[in-house]
């Protein structure tokens, strides 16, 4: 991911924000024809420190399930077009349009399973993660029969982190007008993604204002 020093961030913070917001990611790996496979996949999100792990589980089917090795995790965050209009300085600076955005790239090593103790313990654990999102309470009981041929037909994968590129392109290289005058104008747009992108820009600036 193509990430200008000016858009480049290091804390994690930013990560563990951007897979609360989404946790469906874009895996990639590489095919045997030297083409890319992608996988559009919900994931559980663990982080100890520096100690990063996804994991997650694919259809059997899905040629994917049968990569283990490098791989990269491409994370969607907020994003949005921002006007040349709404800066303040645009007709002296000659300004253009452009587009806010948060994202992430992770690189690491894949490691697939398909016993049925740790696909249990998965699946219970995807289940438990996002029947709480949406405030209801199914729950995968591994004990009932039906259940079985539902385990079988999926593999399991385990990401272990080994590098992290954050980019937050965020207004930060305009002055302080400008960055200003975009988050005031997000916000007056008054849809869910602007006003998120807007809420970004701040939680930016409040960071580097705070030194933390």
């Amino acid at each position: 991911m193509f990430t200008p020093r000016t858009f480049a961030e290091t804390e994690l913070l930013w990560l563990d924000r951007l897979l609360a917001r989404d946790p469906f990611v874009t895996l990639l790996t590489t095919g045997s024809d030297g083409l890319p496979e992608l996988t559009r996949i919900p994931v559980l999100y663990q982080r100890d420190a520096e100690r990063i792990e996804l994991r997650g589980h694919w259809a059997r089917a899905n040629p994917q399930s049968r990569h283990n090795g490098a791989a990269k995790v491409l994370v969607d965050g907020p994003h949005g077009y921002v006007s040349a209009s709404w800066y303040p300085d645009k007709e002296p600076a000659a300004r253009v349009p452009t587009w806010n955005y948060a994202a992430a790239e992770l690189r690491g090593q894949l490691q697939t399973f398909d016993d049925t103790d740790a696909l249990s313990e998965l699946v219970g654990a995807i289940s438990d993660r996002f029947e709480a999102s949406v405030g209801q309470g199914w729950q995968f009981d591994p004990s009932r029969a039906e259940h079985g041929p539902e385990l079988r037909a999926i593999v399991g994968f385990r990401f272990q982190v080994e590098q992290v590129q954050l980019k937050l392109k965020l207004s930060q290289n305009h002055p302080e007008a400008n960055q200003r005058a975009v988050i005031t104008a997000l916000d007056a747009l008054a849809t869910p993604s602007s006003q998120e992108l807007a809420q970004w820009m701040r939680w930016h600036r409040e960071q580097h204002a705070t030194g933390t």
